[in-house]
């Protein structure tokens, strides 16, 4: 039986990594799955975050380029993981000033102080992308058309990773939906069949790709190392799309609990978008409901292929949906958020 936090062992086995995001959900998942390796793991933490739980931290800001050049110097890592960034925000500023700006003076000192770096891996997203379409799911030789601010910075952001091609070696990798045990945002649907309600705004024929949370560590190990993924930008998702229906129904049958199924109009969530925005107004906090999420709620789909990195790199999801939803569900109970 597969357990929570098994990650398939190829890729980094070596060397020093240079984490960014490592008190979030998939950088926190990374930051274990290369300890576990006898990796050196120097995460970078902003001023005032937690250090790291595992392997070595150290607080520079950002926007401060000469501590993120010191850092490069004494440090020299052999690979760059960058995941850390914002997924909420009121303003495009906000969305350029923790997703881009970070990139731009993370590559800048490595081209600076350590050019030799192996790898740097930049986590985007396939909002970068924007929506899909239901019979069509994205591929790499699609155009990019962002809808939002979070799309619209994490594509600024590849592209500044792109421009640093002829210094820098890199790759790009684009995860749809990351599920598993510590994430915070597919939790609330977690938390809502345990008390017995499996709820739907709208979206209930709507097809999104996801991937488990140890899938995508797996990925991003194998890619930083391989040499078919350098200069290269990849989506990163399961084999097989699926609607809201039935990613809720595996939660359901995971959960084993009677629930009561309400399919809410989706009006509804215009309507916490418009009290979510007016609430920002008064106390200048980003929240997760405003119209620029209600906007990518609205679409068909938000679909991706896999195949190119299957290709390139030999990498495939291993979880499969109910194997996952019951990792991260039996997580959810034994930490006691549920």
């Amino acid at each position: 039986m597969r357990q929570s936090g098994d990650v398939e062992e190829h890729g980094i086995a070596a060397g020093k990594v240079l984490l960014t995001g490592a008190s979030g959900f998939i950088g926190g998942r990374l930051q274990s799955a290369l300890v576990d390796r006898g990796v050196d793991v120097v995460s970078l933490r902003r001023r005032g975050s937690p250090p790291a739980k595992r392997g070595r931290s150290v607080e520079v800001e950002y926007d401060d380029r000469a501590g993120l050049e010191r850092l490069i110097e004494e440090e020299k890592p052999d690979y760059v993981l960058h995941v850390a960034g914002a997924t909420k925000g009121v303003a495009y500023d906000d969305f350029r000033r923790a997703n881009v700006m970070p990139t731009e003076n993370l590559l800048e000192a490595l081209r600076k102080k350590h050019p030799e770096v192996r790898r740097f891996v930049l986590v985007s997203s396939l909002a970068s992308y924007g929506p899909s379409s239901a019979t069509r799911p994205h591929v790499e030789t699609d155009a990019p058309r962002p809808i939002e601010f979070y799309g619209q910075s994490k594509l600024e952001a590849e592209r500044v990773v792109e421009r640093a091609g002829d210094v820098i070696p890199w790759t790009i990798l684009r995860p749809g939906g990351v599920y598993g045990p510590g994430d915070v945002d597919y939790f609330n649907l977690f938390r809502e069949v345990e008390r017995g309600r499996n709820v739907f705004f709208g979206n209930k024929k709507r097809w999104f790709s996801g991937i488990y949370v140890d899938d995508f560590v797996a990925a991003t190990l194998a890619s930083a190392t391989h040499e078919g993924a350098k200069g290269r930008a990849f989506f990163v998702c399961d084999n097989d799309p699926m609607t809201w229906e039935r990613f809720q129904g595996a939660i359901v049958e995971a959960s084993g609990r009677r629930v009561l199924t309400v399919d809410l109009p989706e009006m509804l969530v215009d309507v916490a978008a418009f009290g979510g925005e007016i609430a920002t107004r008064f106390d200048k906090k980003p929240r997760l409901f405003n119209r620029q999420k209600a906007k990518m709620g609205a679409q068909e789909a938000w679909t991706c292929k896999s195949d190119a990195l299957r290709e390139a790199v030999g990498w495939s999801s291993k979880v499969r949906l109910g194997e996952g939803v019951r990792l991260a569900l039996e997580w959810y109970r034994r930490e006691k958020w549920v």
